[in-house]
């Protein structure tokens, strides 16, 4: 071997033993994050742990969580015995719950994958989150077949609203019968308009994805746009804005163009995109008449 050969081979080598082993696909996983669980759970990956398991079933819907999946109570206190008990070799979280991380390291492995960031765009960061956790069990597969699985969803729901015209849309998520927030280009279901061909009539910047509390007043401003309402509905305002002087007047609610769709994750991943344009169609293509009145 000749000197020159030989450098390069103890070079390959040295490189070779200071490279941190591969980290073995894990079997079992568990996350605090909503949007990580969801996008887990379409992939047919089961985590051993997740939580607020009772809320996620009402709010979020699908994809289904299976029975013997351990419910560890608060996403931002979790209960960090029954995370124990659960022997994840790998805990996924986000930046929403990292005051937790020291905790969770005790019990296994912490991989952070945050779909929403200051500025980020969170349809391209739920795609990678996608490819990361199929990664890190060992199914990029799942990864793929998810991903193509929503982007056909979204152009099926383009075509299918090809003929809804330019008027915009406004969602929002109502606070009370006073206030509601709204949410911007820079949301999932903002993106997924874009993506469906359709107008968002919030163009104003936001801080995550969503605004701060708006006052009701507000909407006299999108006067062209139809709403779209996200639930929960606050009781109150379910009672109140129906015989509210203030809703009554607006032009939306005057020329029934409210559209209250079914719940879904507000800071969800790949199947709330594919979730909210579903139920997005469905609502202007058959309108039920389902508003606030």
């Amino acid at each position: 071997m000749s000197g020159a050969s030989r450098r390069a081979f103890l070079l390959a080598a040295a490189a070779t033993l200071a490279a941190p082993p591969a980290r073995a696909a894990a079997a079992r996983v568990a996350t605090l994050d909503w949007a990580l669980l969801e996008t887990l759970l379409a992939m047919d990956i089961a985590p051993v742990a997740a939580a607020e398991l009772v809320l996620f079933r009402q709010v979020a819907v699908e994809p289904p969580v299976p029975a013997g999946v351990v419910d560890l109570g608060l996403r931002g206190m979790p209960n960090f015995e029954a995370l124990r008990r659960a022997e994840p070799d790998l805990i996924f979280n986000s930046a929403y719950y990292v005051a937790s991380e020291p905790k969770l390291r005790l019990v296994a492995p912490v991989e952070t994958i945050s779909i929403y960031a200051r500025g980020g765009r969170p349809f391209a960061r739920a795609e990678e989150a996608a490819e990361r956790l199929a990664a890190a069990t060992g199914r990029p597969q799942a990864a793929a077949a998810l991903i193509a699985e929503t982007r056909d969803t979204l152009a099926r729901g383009r075509e299918a609203l090809s003929g809804w015209g330019a008027r915009p849309l406004l969602v929002i998520n109502l606070g009370d019968a006073r206030h509601f927030r709204v949410f911007g280009p820079d949301s999932m279901f903002g993106e997924v308009l874009a993506r469906l061909g359709l107008a968002n009539a919030w163009t104003q910047g936001t801080s995550y994805a969503a605004s701060a509390p708006v006052g009701l007043e507000a909407l006299a401003r999108f006067a062209d746009a139809a709403l779209v309402i996200l639930p929960p509905v606050p009781p109150d305002a379910r009672r109140i804005l129906p015989q509210s002087a203030v809703w009554q007047a607006l032009p939306n609610v005057r020329d029934n163009r409210v559209f209250v769709l079914e719940s879904m994750n507000p800071f969800g991943g790949l199947p709330t995109a594919s979730r909210f344009a579903r139920l997005l169609g469905a609502a202007l293509l058959h309108p039920t008449g389902a508003g606030l009145g």
